[in-house]
């Protein structure tokens, strides 16, 4: 039988994903370090330890594909019009926003897609707390188990 604390203990390792917001790479060092100091309490708040890791490492990996894909159709896109050679830019300043490179949309699809996923993220990580609360088991979807 799971008890109330086991139940917060869960709750709150899936909560301290939002210290990303306080300070860098929190919601990835916060429930890690309470997942180690907790994780032999129960075999409940080591699963749900697990399954909060595993899912921020899978959020990190998938946002650095993102990255990685996204920014140079971007800075092609912005950078494709310059010359470099031409310094004399305050004589000739010469901005067309009147036809965006095709770059440019898939750059912005790629961000937008950034965002969904940054939304999303957080409802999956709201859904989990929740699980954890009332006792239930939670898998979160498309996480790859980097802990086993």
């Amino acid at each position: 039988m799971v008890t109330n604390h086991q139940k917060n203990l869960a709750t709150i390792i899936h909560l301290s994903t939002f210290s990303r917001f306080i300070f860098p790479f929190g919601n990835i060092i916060a429930p890690i370090v309470l997942w180690v100091v907790n994780k032999d309490k129960s075999d409940f708040i080591d699963t749900h330890g697990k399954q909060a890791i595993n899912f921020q490492f899978s959020i990190l990996l998938y946002a650095l594909l993102i990255g990685i894909v996204c920014v140079p159709f971007f800075a092609f896109s912005v950078f494709s019009h310059l010359d470099i050679l031409d310094f004399n830019a305050f004589n000739s300043i010469n901005i067309n926003i009147t036809e965006p490179s095709p770059l440019f949309y898939i750059g912005g699809s790629l961000g937008a897609l950034a965002v969904i996923g940054f939304i999303i993220e957080l409802i999956l990580i709201v859904k989990a707390s929740l699980k954890a609360k009332d006792g239930e088991d939670y898998h979160y979807p498309f996480t790859i188990e980097f802990i086993k």
